[in-house]
């Protein structure tokens, strides 16, 4: 009697996720604890057998030595994310899983890609037949295992596919409101993440020019500066970051002298907030706080420079004039923190309504503020107003607009203008909290100086102006020398 071939395995898996560094382990653990059967690959298939037989032993997890097998396990449509470094290796890992899918199948971005690459991914996959999703994934490797904040973008079609593991996995707000809600076409869900990087340079360059100043102005040991620290974390500072401060200062090496002391004061960075600036810059938004904190990293990076110039450069002393009336300045060098942050924040919405606008995305404002209020490394008491401000009025063009940050920007205003004011004149550099109070200034003026540029365009390049007394769109020449003509350049850009 002959025998028949047996059958193969029907399909039972969820997801299949390719790559296991520390985020996709975790983030694969974290689907098995909701009841998800995830399949794993990964190029180096010891490094996949090792976390089989170790994190990954008694769970539901199974392993795929192929993309082939990998692709054959999986429930349609067929749902694999990709958790490797961005770049062209994605896009290599997308070619080989081609040949194994099939249309309105779902290929998951889950790293820390640029958007515009998400927004080719999209366009390239869509057209043969497959839908895209490029999900920017927040809190590290704890937010991966035990609830991260996930701002998933591009093919609409996939989303009610996605939507019950990524919201099952996600943070949840004191409600039970996952951290995780659909942002936008093509590359949207990236470039959010990318603003969020963003806003964390940011904030975590203004904590680092507190910590300055606690130590610098006002002569605080580190113990007692980590101390300051975990009482701002119970009030409108609230926050994973200034959480974390108070106990990264609180921590000595083994001689017993501060930790952070030891650590070279030389910061890293990885590019996407790079990346900010230069969206920023490309959609002529005055992302001024992020850009310094970017270039504040830079700065650091030139430790042998700074040295030399050390023994060269003249300047104040800063510790020459430390300060009596230390709750004074506590106060003060809190609510410079605080203002600055604001103003943090709302460039960075700045930004997104740029790129909406652009882009043709339908941004939810207020969601996005929930999506950052766990899990991910801004969370924040502080989102919640965000949130409110966009519940309030979903049209609201800036968050300084809005009455509750008119009222906190007005109240600490006092105190912004002393701790910038005072750490000029004594050398303390404060280049966030001082480009903060600049921005401020500007964007609350109605006249500006830049007249005078738009004159000194045209004297020099002929390229024109408008008149304050004329409507817009109508532009002028002026013969300044008498020499010059009537001819005007033929660009003009505000």
């Amino acid at each position: 009697m002959q025998m028949r071939e047996k059958d193969p395995p029907m399909p039972d898996c969820d997801l299949g996720l390719i790559g296991l560094a520390v985020m996709g382990q975790n983030l694969v653990l974290n689907m098995n604890d909701h009841g998800f059967k995830i399949a794993v690959f990964n190029r180096s298939l010891p490094k996949m057998d090792d976390f089989l037989a170790g994190p990954a032993r008694g769970t539901r997890i199974v392993g795929r030595r192929s993309l082939a097998e990998l692709a054959a396990c999986l429930k349609r449509p067929r749902r694999v994310m990709l958790m490797v470094k961005a770049g062209q290796p994605v896009d290599d890992f997308i070619e080989q899983l081609l040949p194994h899918l099939e249309p309105g199948d779902i290929l998951i971005d889950g790293g820390n890609s640029n958007f515009e690459d998400s927004i080719r991914r999209a366009a390239y996959l869509e057209g043969k037949g497959l839908l895209f999703v490029g999900a920017g994934v927040s809190g590290g490797e704890e937010g991966a295992r035990h609830g991260p904040s996930i701002m998933p973008g591009g093919s609409p079609a996939a989303w009610p596919h996605v939507k019950p593991i990524f919201q099952a996995i996600a943070a949840k707000v004191e409600d039970g409101t996952p951290c995780c809600d659909w942002v936008g076409e093509n590359g949207a869900g990236h470039f959010v993440k990318m603003v969020h990087n963003g806003i964390e340079y940011g904030d975590m360059q203004l904590i680092a020019e507190a910590y300055h100043l606690l130590t610098i102005l006002l002569g605080l040991t580190e113990a007692e500066g980590g101390a300051v620290f975990a009482e701002w974390n119970r009030g409108p500072l609230d926050s994973y970051l200034i959480e974390i401060t108070g106990r990264i200062l609180a921590i000595d090496d083994h001689d017993g002298q501060p930790l952070v002391r030891k650590i070279l004061d030389v910061a890293g960075q990885k590019g996407t907030g790079r990346w900010t600036v230069a969206a920023a810059l490309e959609a002529g938004m005055p992302l001024t706080l992020i850009t310094e904190a970017v270039q504040a990293r830079s700065l650091s990076a030139l430790k042998s420079e700074r040295l030399e110039a050390a023994r060269v450069l003249g300047g104040p002393d800063p510790a020459a004039g430390r300060h009596n009336g230390r709750a004074d300045w506590l106060s003060a060098i809190h609510d410079a923190l605080y203002a600055a942050k604001i103003i943090s924040y709302a460039q960075g919405y700045m930004l997104m309504r740029a790129a909406a606008q652009s882009y043709g995305w339908n941004l939810n404002y207020g969601g996005i503020a929930l999506m950052w209020r766990g899990g991910c490394i801004i969370r924040s008491a502080f989102l919640g107003k965000i949130k409110e401000a966009y519940a309030a009025d979903p049209g609201l063009t800036n968050l300084l607009l809005a009455p509750y940050f008119v009222q906190a920007v007005a109240a600490a205003q006092p105190g912004w203008r002393r701790v910038v004011a005072q750490a000029a004149q004594q050398g303390v550099p404060v280049p966030a909290m001082a480009s903060a109070l600049s921005f401020y200034d500007g964007y609350r003026q109605a006249w500006l100086p830049a007249s005078l540029i738009q004159a000194q365009r045209d004297y020099f390049g002929a390229h024109t102006y408008e008149r304050v007394d004329q409507p817009r769109g109508q532009f002028f020449h002026t013969n300044w020398t008498g020499t010059g003509g009537s001819t005007t350049s033929s660009s003009y850009v505000a």
